[in-house]
């Protein structure tokens, strides 16, 4: 059951969200349009070119709902604020990776407090996190107690006050603005600098923090100097971690993406004033035919926007992008009113941004690798190249198990194919297969190199084996159309398929003009080409074994008198005619079925 067209046709032709359901209301899919009659309609169009996961959303659609609003920025917070609370199944789906614990000031009080918490607002306090090892947390929250004397309380001040002051006065954690002892403006001069020591700048403070304790030192206050003495020791473990991470620039948001067929991991790195002091993790799954445009723009509409936003409080003037996205102006546009200053997402070309982005990306991916590989040992954990492969062919799997093949002859003669296995960019010779040629297509390379593949394909399907990420063929073109045509035939159409051309190491790719060329020194090329020639000395060697099985054989049918069991006893027994020829009369005529008049026939006709 499907929408009628009647019903379509009478969609608002107006920006909004649309929801697609089930026929038990179920939603199923949350987009957004600035106009919504077309982009709805465009779901239910008889096209062929639609993907699978497209043409089965409009299969399953039974009702549309939508939501005018004003502008495409209004469609884009309604529609991320949707997804979050339906969570379709056509959607791609962002998760936490895990809830990491934050440093929360409030500083939307007129007296804010300091503590620990898992769960980000859209309150108004600013975060610092999120802290991935919880001894460095408490630590810092540690330095912040002894150096300053933060409120604990939970009143509601001013509104909300006690009869007196708690204990944290008297012991000197507290000054007791509750009860008018400190100052309003005093308290927040206290949190200003507060968080300056979270956002990383220990130095200033440290300074102050020396002088008080040589004052106290010369006073004989022994005890106040030993405490500003643990509160140096705790700022100089804040700055040695602050070193460890200072990756240069200025106060910057840095999203890496790295994907695997349905699922994938985006990365968030939390830059400020040149400190890496946080990274936010989304783990994605939904993602189907979904390209890297409107994956990052799920991610970033996702994390910025939307009633309680998962994103920092304090949003940074430049946020770094691996690709462009097309909701990327009304991003901008929304979170520069939000901040009360521009916000521009920039994808860098060149330089330190560059690197930046590639950190974040290698984030990413050994997120990934936890992810996939969490069930399996280390050793089944993909290699940095492989990334690099997928993302130099445009792959949507990374490619951990690859099969190459390779054809082989002797002018026409001995005509066999070899296929080596690769698993994680290592050879796995228990996978490797080689075959003798059976269609007599002597130097057709073409239809050699199809059904090499088609009938590894087809008992791939047949055993229930597991099927290759990638097939590469040692070829050009005509060898990629023959195995493209054979892994289609076996019911493999989706499996990538790919063919290197030994003279220019040019990559050629289905439904693509122009080859993908790397550069000589290219991880990935050098891959492909350990492939390409390992494939290359597995069938040759076969060729060889069969050309000296076969030159032997035909001088041994020569003789009189020696058939087929005969010429078998002799090179089970020898192994080769010059094994043969060296060995005596008497040896030979001892052989089953073998006379001293047949050991003399043989010899003689062998030249001894």
């Amino acid at each position: 059951m499907t929408i009628a067209h009647r019903n379509l046709d009478h969609l608002p032709v107006l920006p909004g969200v649309y929801m697609l359901k089930d026929g038990n209301g179920e939603v199923l899919y949350i987009g957004k349009a600035n106009a919504l009659r077309a982009r709805v309609r465009s779901y239910f169009r008889p096209d062929r070119a639609q993907s699978l996961r497209t043409r089965e959303l409009a299969r399953r659609s039974a009702a549309v709902e939508t939501i005018v609003v004003g502008s495409g920025a209004e469609a884009l917070i309604l529609e991320a604020n949707l997804i979050k609370e339906y969570r379709p199944r056509f959607n791609i789906q962002l998760r936490d990776d895990k809830s990491y614990p934050h440093i929360k000031v409030t500083v939307s009080e007129p007296f804010p407090r300091v503590f620990v918490t898992r769960r980000l607002r859209q309150d108004g306090s600013r975060y610092f996190g999120p802290y991935t090892s919880v001894g460095l947390m408490r630590q810092s929250l540690e330095v912040v107690k002894r150096l300053y004397t933060v409120r604990s309380c939970r009143y509601r001040l001013p509104k909300e006050a006690p009869a007196r002051p708690c204990l944290d006065y008297h012991i000197g954690r507290c000054q007791a603005p509750c009860v008018g002892l400190q100052s309003r403006h005093a308290y927040r001069e206290m949190i200003d600098e507060i968080l300056r020591v979270l956002g990383g700048d220990t130095e200033s403070v440290r300074t102050r923090v020396e002088t008080r304790m040589q004052s106290a030192a010369e006073a004989l206050d022994f005890e106040a100097a030993a405490r500003h003495r643990n509160v140096l020791q705790g700022l100089d473990a804040l700055s040695r971690h602050q070193r460890a991470y200072r990756l240069g620039g200025g106060d910057q948001d840095v999203i890496g993406l790295a994907r695997d067929g349905e699922l994938g991991t985006a990365v968030v790195l939390r830059i400020r004033g040149g400190i890496l002091l946080g990274r936010e993790t989304r783990r994605l799954s939904g993602l189907s035919d979904e390209d890297d445009g409107a994956l990052l723009s799920a991610v970033a509409s996702r994390f910025y926007l939307g009633s309680g936003r998962e994103g920092q409080a304090e949003l940074p003037r430049e946020v770094l992008i691996p690709a462009e996205f097309e909701d990327r102006p009304l991003l901008e546009g929304i979170l520069s009113r939000a901040a009360g200053r521009k916000v521009v997402f920039h994808r860098p070309q060149r330089g330190d941004k560059v690197r930046l982005i590639e950190l974040a990306s290698a984030n990413a991916r050994h997120t990934m690798e936890d992810r996939v590989t969490a069930l399996e040992y280390a050793a089944d954990r993909a290699d940095e190249v492989l990334y690099d492969l997928q993302n130099r062919l445009g792959l949507k799997v990374v490619p951990r198990l690859m099969a190459c093949f390779d054809v082989s002859h002797t002018q026409g003669t001995d005509v066999v194919a070899g296929v080596v296995v690769f698993r994680n960019g290592e050879p796995r010779k228990a996978g490797y297969r080689r075959m003798r040629i059976r269609g007599g297509w002597g130097n057709d390379d073409y239809r050699s190199m199809g059904e090499a593949v088609s009938r590894y394909a087809n008992r791939l399907v047949k055993e229930g084996a597991p099927v290759p990420d990638l097939v590469l063929v040692d070829g050009g073109r005509g060898q990629l159309s023959a195995a493209r045509g054979a892994l289609g035939s076996a019911g493999l159409r989706e499996t990538a398929v790919a063919s290197l051309a030994k003279r220019e190491e040019e990559v050629f790719l289905p439904g693509r003009r122009r080859p993908v060329r790397m550069g000589r020194a290219d991880r990935a090329l050098h891959l492909l080409q350990r492939m390409r020639d390992e494939a290359h000395r597995f069938a040759v060697s076969y060729t060889r074994k069969l050309r000296r099985r076969r030159t032997l054989t035909t001088e041994l049918e020569r003789i009189p008198g020696i058939g087929d069991k005969r010429r078998q006893a002799l090179l089970a027994r020898f192994g080769s005619v010059r094994g043969v020829r060296s060995a005596s009369r008497a040896e030979i005529a001892r052989l089953p079925g073998f006379s001293d008049v047949l050991a003399t026939r043989v010899l003689t006709y062998l030249g001894k």
